[in-house]
C-alpha cells in the first residue's frame, strides 16, 4: 500500500467495488436457517412517482441499520424491498408529465433501484415486489373474492367528491378549499356507485386488539382508537310533527335530552328532501346543497360552521313533549353517526354556536356544583358532569346517574335503546381511475353481478391503451370491457372502477415471505414462519390509513385460515421527518437535495451516517449541507486510523497477554465503553449519539501516534489495544458506513465479510473507568464533588463526604439523619 493509498479515503471507488461484489456474493440474500432465531425487517415501501431524496433516505437508513445490527447479533433476517406502484400518485407523477402510468411508473422503478443499490442497502433483492405487475395484483383479485364470498365486499350507492370537468373521484385530501387539486375546477357532491369491504365488521377487534400492540408508539394507537371512536350512548326517533316521518339521532349524552331545542339533518340525509317537497323551503334547501357540495368533509368538521336552512317543519322531543325546529346544516354529516342529532346549545359548543347565530333557544340542563349558568350570557357550552336540573323527574341527580336511569326510562317506553356506534366507516375501495388493479366482476343483463372465476385470473389491466388523464381509459376501452357472462355465457360488461392503491401495501408485507409462489398468494408455513414482521418502519401520517387497513386484512385473511396470527407488525417505528430550511422538502419550495447530487461530492456512507447523526431517529432534523462535510471528515479520520496504520495490525491480538496499566489499558476502556455504548444506542433508536460513540472512539486511535505503536517496550501492550481496538471499530461501523467498514475489514486482511461477523460484546472490567467523580449533597443540593476510584466502597464514599470541608460548613448546627450512597453516583447526608 502506498502512502497516498493509505493516506486517501476514495468513497465513491470503494463503494461501487462492495456493491458489487456483495451482489455477486448474494450475502445478504435471506438465509433459510431454522437453528437461529428469525428478525423480519421492513420499511413502508416508496411510491415510484419520482426520485428518492435525503428525506427518503434517513428512513431507509435506520431500516438497514437495525437489519444490518440483527444480522451481526446472529439472526436469520428477512429484509425486502419493493415498490407501491399502482394508484393516484404514480397515476398523479404520470399525468404532470404526460406519459402513460406504465411507461413513467417502470422508468421511476428502475430509477429508485439504482439509488437504493447505491447506497448499499442490504435488501435481499430477489423477493422485490411490484404491486403494478399481474403477478401480485392477481392476488388482489383473488382476495376480493375471497371477501365478497364472506359478505365483506359489498356494492352501495354513496356520496363522493366529484370534479365534473375531470369526470375523476376526488379524496377529501384531494379536493381542500372546495377545488379539484388537478385542474382547480369545482368540486361537487355525487351519489355513485362504489365498491366496500365491511371494516367495521371488525371495529371491535381492531379496538380491542390494540392492547396487544404494546410495541407501538402510544401516539399511533390513540390515533386508531380515536378512528374507530367507539361510543356507548342512546339511539332514539323523535317523531316530525304532524307527519308520518321519524328522525333517528345517537348521542352519548342522554343526560342532556331535556335540554334539546333545535335538531339538525345533514344537507344529504334523504328525509331533507321529504320535509320539504312541495313546500317554499325546497328551493332555498336546495340551493344551500348545491354550496354545501362545495366543501369536503374534513372542512365541514374543521370549521365551526354556523351556516344552515331551517326546513319549516318540527319535531317532537321524546322527553317532554315539546315541538322543536328541525333544521339542516353542514356541521353533521350523513357518514356519522344517523346523519342527524339532537342539538343542545347548553352543553355542546358547536350547538350553542349555530344557536346564537341563527337566534334558537339555549336551556341548561346540567348545572356544575355550586354554581348557576346563566343561558343568556353562556359564552362556553359546559361539558362536564353536574346536577340535573330543568330534566322533569331527573331534576337533583348527579348527572352520571341521570344517564342510566333517563336510558332506562326511554327503553321501558319504547322510545329508545342502547347502542354501541362508531365513528369508523366501511372502507370505500373502488376508484374511477385508471391506473389499479382491475375489480373482478363483470354485469350481465341476465345474471346481473357476477365474479370472475378464480381460474380466470387475472384480469389483466391493459397496458397498450392510449391514456386518457379523465380516467375514461377503462370505462372507453372496449377489448376490455365486452367479455362474457361465466355463468350464462351472454355477453357481458367488465367492471371499470379500479381498486385503491391502499389494499397493494394491506398483503405486500406477506407476499414478501413468499415471493415467488405462483399458485397461493403465500405458502401459511412461510407466511407463518416469518411473521408478523418484527420491526415496521415508517411515518406516522399512515396511522389511519395504511396501518389501519393492514389490521384489517391481516384479520380477515386468520378468518380465512390462510395465517396463524392476526396482527401484521409487533413493533412500529415512525421516524421524523427530515426537513431543509425548516420546511418538508418538495419541488415547488426548491429545497428537494437527493442522494444523486451528494453521493458523486461525499459518497453514500458519509450521506447515510450524516441522515442518522443529525437528531434522534424519531425527531425532525434539518438537513445543512456543512454537516456532511463534518461527517465525511470523522469518516475519513477512521480510514486513517485503521487502513493508514494496517501494517501495525496483530491478528494475533486476542492470543497476546493483557496488560494492565497504561495507555493500551485506557484505550481498551474507551473501546469497550463505546462497544457498550453503540449496542445501547442502537437498541433505543438513538444512532446519532452511537455515531458520536464512535466518534470519540477514532479521537482516541488518532491521538496514539506510530512511534508509539511501533515502541513495544516503551508502550507494553498498545499494539495488541490498537489491533483490538480497530478490529471492533469495523464492526461497529458496519450497520452505519457499511462500505468503508468492509474495505476496512478487508485491508486487515480478514476474508468473511465483516457485515456476517458477530456483533462485538463489551468487557465490563475493560470499561471500568478508573477514576469516577461523586456528588456530593446536603439535603439534596449539591455541596462537593469528589474524584475516587471506580468501585469504591459505600462505607469510603460515605467517610469522604462527611469529612468533605464543603459539605460540612452546611452541617453546622444540624443533627444527620441518614446518608444515601449510591456507588460511584452520589452520597446525600440528610440533616435537620
Amino acid at each position: 500500500m502506498t502512502v497516498e493509498d493509505r493516506d486517501h479515503y476514495n468513497p465513491q471507488a470503494i463503494e461501487a467495488k462492495w456493491q458489487e461484489r456483495w451482489e455477486k456474493a448474494g450475502i445478504y440474500r435471506t438465509p433459510e436457517d431454522a437453528t437461529r432465531p428469525k428478525f423480519y425487517c421492513l420499511e413502508m415501501f416508496p411510491y415510484p412517482s419520482g426520485d428518492v431524496h435525503v428525506g427518503h433516505v434517513r428512513n431507509y437508513s435506520i431500516g438497514d441499520v437495525v437489519a444490518r445490527y440483527h444480522r451481526m447479533k446472529g439472526f436469520s433476517v428477512l429484509y425486502p424491498m419493493g415498490f407501491d406502484a399502482f394508484g393516484q400518485p404514480a397515476e398523479a407523477a404520470a399525468v404532470k408529465r404526460q406519459r402513460h402510468p406504465a411507461e413513467w411508473t417502470y422508468e421511476c422503478i428502475d430509477r429508485m433501484r439504482r439509488q437504493f443499490r447505491a447506497l448499499g442497502n442490504s435488501y435481499d433483492w430477489d423477493r422485490e415486489v411490484v404491486t403494478c405487475d399481474p403477478g401480485y395484483y392477481r392476488w388482489n383479485q383473488w382476495f376480493f373474492l375471497k371477501f365478497l364470498e364472506r359478505g365483506l365486499a359489498y356494492r352501495a350507492k354513496a356520496p363522493v367528491n366529484w370534479c365534473p370537468k375531470c369526470q375523476f373521484v376526488l379524496s377529501d385530501e384531494e379536493a381542500q378549499g372546495g377545488k379539484c387539486w388537478r385542474c382547480d375546477g369545482p368540486v361537487t357532491k355525487q351519489e355513485r356507485e362504489q365498491w366496500f369491504f365491511r371494516i367495521t365488521e371488525y371495529a371491535d377487534r381492531l379496538l380491542d386488539d390494540l392492547e396487544k400492540l404494546n410495541e407501538w408508539p402510544e401516539r399511533v394507537r390513540v390515533m386508531q382508537a380515536n378512528w374507530i371512536g367507539r361510543s356507548e350512548g342512546v339511539e332514539f326517533d323523535l317523531q316530525v310533527a304532524g307527519r308520518e316521518e321519524k328522525i333517528r339521532v345517537f348521542t352519548t349524552r342522554i343526560d342532556t335530552i331535556f335540554g334539546v331545542t333545535y335538531v339538525v339533518l345533514a344537507p344529504e340525509h334523504p328525509l331533507v328532501d321529504k320535509l320539504v317537497a312541495g313546500s317554499p323551503k325546497a328551493a332555498e334547501v336546495a340551493a344551500y346543497r348545491e354550496k354545501v357540495a362545495a366543501r369536503t368533509n374534513v372542512e365541514r368538521v374543521a370549521e365551526a360552521s354556523k351556516d344552515g336552512v331551517p326546513l319549516g317543519v318540527n319535531a317532537i322531543n321524546p322527553a317532554n313533549g315539546e315541538e322543536i325546529p328541525i333544521w339542516t346544516a353542514d356541521y353533521v354529516l350523513l357518514e356519522y353517526g344517523t346523519g342527524a342529532i339532537m342539538a343542545v346549545p347548553a352543553h355542546d359548543q358547536r350547538d350553542l354556536e349555530f344557536a346564537r347565530a341563527k337566534g334558537l333557544p339555549v336551556r341548561v340542563v346540567i348545572q356544575p356544583p355550586g354554581v348557576t349558568l346563566d343561558p343568556e350570557t353562556m359564552e362556553s357550552a359546559y361539558v362536564e358532569a353536574g346536577v340535573q336540573t330543568n330534566s322533569g323527574q331527573f331534576d337533583g341527580l348527579p348527572s352520571e346517574e341521570a344517564k342510566e336511569k333517563i336510558a332506562d326510562w326511554l327503553e321501558q317506553r319504547g322510545v329508545g335503546e342502547r347502542r354501541v356506534n362508531y365513528r369508523l366507516r366501511d372502507w370505500l375501495v373502488s376508484r374511477q381511475r385508471y391506473w389499479g388493479t382491475p375489480i373482478p366482476v363483470v354485469y350481465c343483463d341476465q345474471c346481473g353481478m357476477a365474479p370472475v372465476p378464480e381460474s380466470d385470473l387475472p384480469v389483466v389491466l391493459p397496458t397498450d391503451l392510449p391514456f386518457a388523464a379523465t380516467g375514461e381509459a377503462l370505462p372507453s376501452a372496449e377489448s376490455f370491457v365486452v367479455t362474457t357472462c361465466p355463468k350464462c355465457g351472454r355477453e357481458a360488461r367488465r367492471e371499470t372502477d379500479t381498486m385503491a392503491q391502499w389494499i397493494e401495501s394491506c398483503w405486500y408485507f406477506l407476499r414478501y415471505a413468499d415471493p415467488h409462489n405462483e399458485e397461493m398468494p403465500f405458502s401459511r408455513e412461510a407466511a407463518d414462519h416469518w411473521l408478523p414482521v418484527d420491526q415496521y418502519i415508517g411515518g406516522i401520517e399512515h396511522a389511519v390509513l395504511h396501518l389501519l387497513y393492514s389490521r384489517f386484512f391481516t384479520k380477515v385473511l386468520y378468518d380465512l385460515g390462510l395465517i396463524g396470527f392476526d396482527e401484521p407488525f409487533a413493533r412500529l417505528f415512525t421516524q421524523g421527518m427530515l426537513l431543509k430550511d425548516g420546511a418538508a422538502m418538495s419541488k415547488s419550495r426548491g429545497n428537494v437535495v437527493g442522494p444523486d447530487e451528494v453521493i458523486p461530492r461525499y459518497g453514500a456512507d458519509a450521506l447515510r451516517t450524516y441522515d442518522l447523526f443529525l437528531a434522534p431517529a424519531d425527531q425532525e432534523a434539518d438537513w445543512k449541507e456543512g454537516g456532511i462535510e463534518g461527517v465525511a471528515r470523522f469518516l475519513q479520520r477512521a480510514w486513517r486510523a485503521v487502513a493508514g496504520r494496517a501494517a501495525h495490525f496483530d491478528r494475533d491480538w486476542r492470543t497476546r497477554p493483557k496488560v494492565e496499566a497504561g495507555k493500551a489499558v485506557s484505550l481498551r476502556r474507551r473501546l469497550h465503553q463505546t462497544i457498550h455504548r453503540v449496542t445501547d444506542d442502537i437498541e433505543r433508536w438513538h444512532f446519532n449519539t452511537a455515531i458520536s460513540a464512535m466518534m470519540e472512539l477514532v479521537n482516541a486511535l488518532t491521538e496514539v501516534d506510530d512511534a508509539a505503536l511501533s515502541d513495544e517496550k516503551a508502550n507494553p501492550g498498545l499494539r495488541t489495544a490498537y489491533s483490538e481496538a480497530c478490529e471492533e471499530l469495523c464492526k461497529l461501523l458496519a450497520p452505519f458506513a457499511p462500505h468503508l467498514a468492509e474495505e476496512l475489514w478487508e485491508r486487515l486482511g480478514m476474508e468473511k465479510s465483516v457485515h456476517l461477523e458477530t456483533w462485538p460484546r463489551w468487557d465490563t472490567e475493560a470499561a471500568r473507568e478508573a477514576e469516577v467523580t461523586v456528588v456530593v449533597q446536603v439535603n439534596g443540593r449539591l455541596r462537593d464533588r469528589l474524584t475516587v476510584p471506580a468501585g469504591t466502597p459505600r462505607e469510603e464514599l460515605e467517610k469522604m463526604a462527611l469529612a468533605s470541608e464543603r459539605a460540612r460548613a452546611h452541617l453546622e448546627g444540624k443533627t444527620i439523619g441518614q446518608v444515601v450512597v449510591v456507588p460511584d453516583r452520589l452520597v446525600n447526608i440528610v440533616a435537620k
